[in-house]
């Protein structure tokens, strides 16, 4: 199974930017090392090798014979069909250890996405490759799948094309499902090293799945009608309808009643699924989220300055009459990437309030880097009913004019609380902050602040405009609650 493992660095710079979370990976299985790392295509959310032919049945006959468990599938235009309304599916599919694109449908996907060159890895011309290196090295293969017959047709025709290869077995895939053990009992006493298995897709990858904690056999792939190729019960289109990727219009004439629906509509939804991705994959789909993001937050911030502008100068002349300092309170923050700005608030404190909170600081009610008291002496009157209601926020307008914030999106920290930030918590610095997010619609100071963490994570990895609506529209009744505010 390939393995992915997290490293994050830090670093801060007072007058310049506090770098957030940096994700990499760096270790995958043995199988995948040269095929991911240095030729690996990323399509449909997917890893799919790349590479010749020779070099990919090598390395599975390789992991076959040192013993790697490893779970191999073929992705083509079906695939991707099926895997699109399949949830069951698409998840085997991320289980698998080793992905191999198949027909031309993924060389055009490939294309409109923009990544290197996609190779034809189809299981029908990989099979023979297998045989070859498998015979060389002296693994056996058991073909589990087909009609009656059809598998040990095809295992009959590669021994003989191949002398000295081993077929461990062979068995037909229209079998009681009630039978499945005496199957895999089967297949574990032949001591094959590589399981071929023919029931067409998602069947056999959800088989696979289900059972592959108990079969033994290191090298399990779902291989689809390979079998019927080699068996010699159905034709292969001739080298140049392959060469031209036309091999589809080929089995379509064969069979057109069966597989009508898969090529000519599937094809079409194939290609509506690869113009999406290539949108995702080119930044389109991010560029339009972040114009839209910016549309919504300047729209909201233009309507607020001119309805809320007569309550903003009536705060700044009861904050003025209290104790004669300025109504306004600025404040260093950190924001998107690590990058610091000057915040914009209402003052709800006395002028001498940053010069007193190290007096107060072990009465901090906060187990966590933020500082928070329910009944600070530093609050002033008028401050107490502007934090209740959150209206000492409302300069963050200017800020949220300015793009250094966003309506929606965590709330900006202190550059010291930044520096107290695990790697998690880092992750937070990953998007750019906001007026209210989902735990201040939530009950706001009375969440512990892992639970923010956790909240804040959770929407920048699940962002969009229609969540951004419903958390703008729950911020109005926590705001008339006041729950949490202090």
């Amino acid at each position: 199974m390939s393995m992915y493992q997290s490293a994050a660095s830090f670093s801060a710079n007072d007058s310049r930017r506090i770098s957030p979370l940096i994700i990499g990976r760096d270790h995958i299985s043995e199988l995948a090392v040269s095929t991911y790392d240095e030729y690996a295509i990323s399509l449909f959310g997917l890893d799919l090798a790349n590479g010749c032919l020779p070099e990919i049945a090598e390395k599975i006959v390789r992991a076959a014979s040192q013993g790697d468990r490893n779970a191999i599938y073929f992705i083509n235009a079906h695939c991707i069909n099926i895997a699109k309304r399949d949830r069951q599916y698409a998840a085997d599919l991320q289980s698998a250890d080793l992905l191999l694109p198949d027909g031309s449908g993924l060389r055009l996907a490939g294309r409109l996405a923009g990544t290197k060159p996609v190779d034809n890895l189809n299981g029908t011309d990989l099979f023979p490759h297998i045989c070859e290196k498998a015979a060389e090295a002296g693994q056996s293969i058991f073909l589990l799948g087909g009609k009656p017959g059809i598998a040990a047709a095809a295992a009959k025709n590669m021994r003989n094309r191949y002398p000295g290869l081993r077929f461990a077995g062979t068995q037909q895939g229209y079998f009681d499902h009630g039978t499945d053990e005496q199957i895999i009992d089967q297949i574990n006493r032949s001591g094959a090293s590589i399981l071929m298995i023919g029931m067409g897709v998602p069947v056999q990858e959800k088989w696979i799945a289900r059972y592959r904690d108990r079969i033994t056999v290191p090298v399990v792939m779902g291989v689809g009608g390979l079998f019927d190729y080699y068996s010699h019960s159905i034709p292969r289109a001739p080298a140049p309808v392959r060469d031209l990727g036309l091999e589809w219009c080929w089995r379509l004439a064969m069979e057109p009643r069966r597989l009508a629906s898969r090529y000519l509509g599937g094809n079409l939804r194939f290609i509506g699924h690869a113009i999406a991705n290539a949108f995702v994959a080119r930044g389109h789909a991010e560029r339009y989220a972040a114009a839209s993001k910016r549309t919504l937050d300047l729209s909201i911030a233009l309507v607020a300055l001119l309805l809320l502008g007569p309550l903003a100068a009536a705060i700044c002349l009861l904050i003025t009459l209290e104790d004669r300092g300025s109504p306004f309170f600025r404040q260093t923050r950190i924001g998107a990437d690590g990058k610091p700005f000057q915040i914009w608030k209402f003052r709800s404190m006395y002028k001498d309030a940053e010069s007193r909170k190290a007096q107060l600081a072990e009465q901090n009610e906060r187990d966590s880097v933020c500082f928070k008291m329910k009944s600070d002496p530093r609050i002033t009157r008028i401050g107490k009913l502007i934090r209740r209601t959150s209206l000492d926020e409302l300069p963050q307008i200017l800020n949220i004019l300015a793009g250094q914030m966003s309506v929606v999106g965590p709330r900006p920290a202190l550059p010291d609380e930044v520096l107290a930030y695990k790697d998690k918590e880092r992750g937070r610095l990953t998007g750019k902050p906001g007026l209210t997010c989902t735990w201040q619609v939530s009950g706001r100071a009375d969440i512990p602040f892992e639970k923010q963490v956790d909240m804040d994570l959770d929407y920048l990895s699940r962002q969009s405009l229609v969540r951004d609506l419903i958390l703008i529209t729950r911020t109005v009744p926590a705001v008339i609650t006041g729950r949490g505010a202090y």
